[in-house]
């Protein structure tokens, strides 16, 4: 029995060894049962299985050696293959480096013309770097770089990584968010890029600009609150933005994540670095950009939302080249949306949550607002716009109002309004609104 337990131990000993090789050479093949594991045991290569539809497919990822570590990068983030096909990653002897399984096609990671070059081998280092690259037949020194995943980041910025532009390859660097929190087969609408112009960094939504991290003075940028060594490289051939950590034993490595939703998460010391997704497009608050309404609308009709108590009313109901109301999809975008709308008034909440993504309402300028300060329901208005004031219980329906009424009712509610707008300061609109109605200037 005891010859046995030893054996067993020696054979675990050697295939923890095995486990442990960070390199691939000409003809190794990595199967869904391996990995590769960086020199000092950073970073792990290895394939990972998650549910796309009802298939349980596999992907090819690193992450950090660590429980609930993030998946730093996805080499077929978008080309997942069945984990029944038996996927291998290998580095055949013509050293292409490429994703093999039973069920089709190769996924090409790599293919250099490599008719000159001699010896090749892909190296997972502990920077989290995945790199192919020719080596010295002597000492294994590297002679050059042929492909490395710090090139083509996913939604993950590692330390030595880089954000911008290689003006010679024409090749940008950039993050580009998941379409889902826990799916990478699609895309998401955000990217943190490197603008080149103003050397800042921007979060995009949908190649809208919602948040740039400000001026980089005396080795930080003014809206990044977290400290790093950062590097500006800036010349005719290349221009961007790299980071390492502080070497402060007590920090966590850095790893800088953009999510779904926009937010910018530093996954490291698990806090946000900016949420994006609050940048609602006319507040300026942590670098988040304002965005003016478009040019083309009719009338100036202000700079900012108002929070009111009331309700909307259609006051013209003739007009058929635009709905009275319409019922958005989701709740973060309401502000936003109805703010490049140059038709939209204002909007509220009549499912009464504004934060379940349940649907605002919208409200067109053919409405007016009713303000009632006796109700509970609030909405976002756009300042300037036009509010009626409550109707008294006594006057007539409002399609029996002759002209002499119509004329001291429109009398009455412009000096409503004027008196409303010197006694009534105009409230600031917050991202945790308990109740909604919204209202544009």
């Amino acid at each position: 029995m005891m010859k046995h337990t030893i054996i067993l131990i020696i054979l675990a000993s050697l295939w923890t060894c095995y486990d442990a090789i960070d390199t691939l050479k000409p003809g190794d093949t990595l199967n869904s049962t391996s990995s590769l594991v960086s020199a000092l045991g950073k970073f792990t290569l290895n394939f990972i299985t998650k549910p796309v539809g009802n298939s349980e497919m596999s992907f090819l990822a690193i992450l950090r050696i660590k429980t609930e570590a993030n998946k730093a990068w996805i080499a077929n983030p978008h080309s997942p293959v069945l984990s029944s096909s038996s996927p291998l990653l290998t580095l055949d002897f013509n050293n292409t480096l490429k994703i093999t399984h039973r069920n089709g096609h190769p996924f090409i990671l790599s293919a250099p013309n490599t008719t000159s070059i001699t010896s090749v081998v892909a190296t997972l280092l502990d920077s989290g770097n995945f790199v192919l690259q020719e080596v010295s037949p002597v000492n294994g020194s590297t002679i050059q770089i042929l492909w490395q995943i710090f090139d083509y980041p996913m939604d993950t910025f590692l330390p030595g990584m880089k954000l911008g532009v290689d003006h010679i390859n024409e090749h940008v660097w950039s993050l580009l968010s998941w379409g889902s929190s826990d799916n990478p087969v699609l895309s998401g609408p955000f990217s943190l890029d490197w603008d080149t112009n103003a050397h800042q960094l921007k979060i995009k939504k949908s190649g809208v600009i919602f948040w740039t991290c400000g001026v980089f003075a005396e080795g930080r940028f003014e809206y990044i609150k977290q400290r790093y060594n950062f590097s500006i490289v800036s010349n005719q051939n290349e221009d961007y933005l790299t980071y390492t950590s502080l070497d402060d034993p007590n920090d966590p490595e850095p790893e800088w994540v953009l999510y779904t939703r926009g937010a910018l998460y530093e996954y490291g010391a698990q806090v946000d670095i900016i949420r994006a997704q609050n940048c609602d497009g006319y507040n300026t608050v942590g670098g988040c950009v304002r965005r003016d309404r478009p040019s083309d609308c009719v009338g100036k009709l202000g700079d900012d939302f108002e929070i009111k108590k009331g309700n909307f009313t259609i006051i013209n109901s003739a007009n058929a080249s635009r709905p009275a109301n319409w019922i958005g999809t989701g709740s973060e975008d309401c502000k936003v949306t109805c703010w490049q709308n140059c038709d939209c008034l204002g909007f509220d909440f009549p499912f009464g949550n504004q934060t379940t993504g349940a649907g605002c309402r919208f409200w067109s300028v053919d409405c007016a607002f009713i303000e009632d300060l006796s109700t509970a329901t609030h909405s976002f208005v756009v300042p300037n716009s036009v509010t009626l004031p409550p109707k008294s219980p006594d006057s007539p329906p409002r399609g029996k109002i002759n002209a002499t009424h119509k004329g001291l009712w429109i009398g009455t509610s412009i000096a409503a309004l004027l008196v409303n707008s010197l006694s009534i300061m105009r409230a600031v609109v917050s991202q945790n609104f308990t109740s909604s109605i919204i209202i544009v200037p």
